[in-house]
């Protein structure tokens, strides 16, 4: 039984190097297999997410080489399945874009349904409406796997999307790559790693206009070449550290980013009184010069306050005198994590998706575990203020989107370290 264990009270200063964005990365390696010839995808980040879906495409027949810590190679010519339902498929969310890869590729798909993180229901029902506005008819296998079949070519179509879905618009993006004729997407999301994904298919030779903006229009074409491709940096972990860094009132040049993605994120802190200071490719975040003040945040689709760094500015938050209002406007359930909190002495109360903070009081240790992904750094930002020594368990879940993190945080003066606690030991002492 893994642990991470935090003791409280070390402000964070130094310098922090932000890795490939795993939101990006998880639709682009997929979106390899449309490809006809090798690629290297790098700036890859080296976490458990991006082994999985190697691994999962290894399986499938292609060939799969890690070049060095953050680049690989990816031969899927031979791959010669249009199948992907084992286990490791479940284990992780963004395997749905499987989905959008293998049906553009091979004009029918067979993928289970997705794991990962916990919190709440992701429907895929707009993923679907869009492949079969593309002409591919889907039905649901044993409760657990979908079928999609176009008995044919996939054909370019009008596709409005209810609801903005970032997994929706790149999944439609990936089955359209290569279909015949135009497809549109009206009310399309617009997050960073959307157009990543959308000039990686370009590099390729695909024709994709409007990717950042809410239509985008996609020319199908029949041959997609081999490329060398830079993944962009991670915005919710470069968020994460300037949380973090906000939160023990330290002072950490976040590197490797861009600063326009982190737009939303800057606002917020500095209307909390953190002085932001932005450079080309990195972001200089000092909360040493005066008192946090308390701040309201309301998650929206990009360019809006991105729900993947709302756990983590709870987190700040209740360190912060006064009342502060969170409003979840993305997730029905990503509060799950509040009883964590709680248990570290946070005063916070739920009020459907409004999460109401009474900031200030002092956090004390307490054994908390990750909810999920986002949940889980929100736990080492909270232990990184808490008075005492924090043990956070279902770790697994932070390793899923953050590389190194143990390393990262404590080359900034963070007291956290990596713990194998005996299953039975821990057994007798529930006992």
């Amino acid at each position: 039984m893994e642990r991470f264990v935090v003791t409280g009270g070390n402000k964070l200063f130094g310098e922090v190097s932000i890795s490939g964005a795993k939101n990006a990365a998880v639709a682009i390696i997929p979106a390899v297999i449309l490809c006809d010839e090798p690629c290297t995808i790098e700036n890859i980040p080296n976490i458990s997410d991006v082994s999985l879906i190697g691994k999962i495409l290894q399986n499938m027949g292609a060939e799969v080489k890690r070049v060095n810590k953050s680049a690989l190679y990816i031969d899927p010519t031979h791959i010669n399945t249009y199948c992907a339902t084992s286990d490791c498929v479940r284990g992780m969310r963004a395997s749905y874009y499987l989905l959008g890869a293998l049906l553009g590729r091979f004009k029918k798909a067979k993928v289970a349904l997705p794991g990962g993180c916990d919190f709440g229901v992701r429907p895929i029902d707009q993923h679907l409406k869009g492949f079969q506005l593309l002409g591919a008819d889907s039905d649901l296998i044993n409760g657990a796997i979908i079928n999609l079949d176009c008995h044919g070519n996939l054909t370019g179509s009008h596709i409005y999307l209810d609801v903005v879905s970032v997994g929706a618009t790149m999944n439609i993006m990936l089955a359209a790559a290569k279909a015949k004729g135009k497809t549109v997407i009206e009310n399309a999301a617009k997050e960073p790693h959307i157009v990543d994904l959308a000039n990686f298919l370009n590099s390729m030779g695909a024709n994709i206009k409007g990717a950042g903006t809410d239509v985008i229009k996609i020319n199908g074409v029949d041959f997609l070449r081999g490329v060398n491709y830079s993944i962009i940096p991670d915005q919710i972990e470069a968020g994460t550290y300037m949380c973090a860094a906000a939160a023990t009132r330290g002072n950490v040049l976040v590197k490797n980013i861009t600063p326009k993605h982190l737009e939303a994120i800057t606002a917020k802190l500095r209307e909390m009184g953190v002085d932001v200071t932005e450079y080309d490719e990195s972001v200089r975040v000092d909360a040493t010069k005066r008192p946090l003040r308390k701040c309201n945040i309301k998650t929206m689709p990009h360019p809006g306050f991105p729900t993947d760094c709302q756990p983590q500015f709870a987190s700040l938050l209740t360190t912060v005198p006064g009342t502060s209002i969170i409003n979840e406007n993305v997730w029905d359930n990503r509060y799950q994590y509040i009883n964590e909190l709680l248990r570290m002495g946070a005063q916070i109360s739920v009020e459907s998706r409004l999460a109401i903070i009474e900031g200030g009081k002092e956090l004390t240790a307490a054994p908390v575990k990750a909810t999920d992904l986002r949940a889980g750094v929100a736990m080492i930002i909270a232990a990184l203020c808490a008075k005492g020594t924090t043990e956070i368990s279902n770790i697994q879940y932070i390793e899923r989107g953050y590389e190194e993190i143990i390393a990262k945080f404590s080359a900034l003066g963070a007291d956290i370290k990596k713990v194998v606690i005996e299953e039975n030991t821990e057994n007798r002492a529930n006992a």
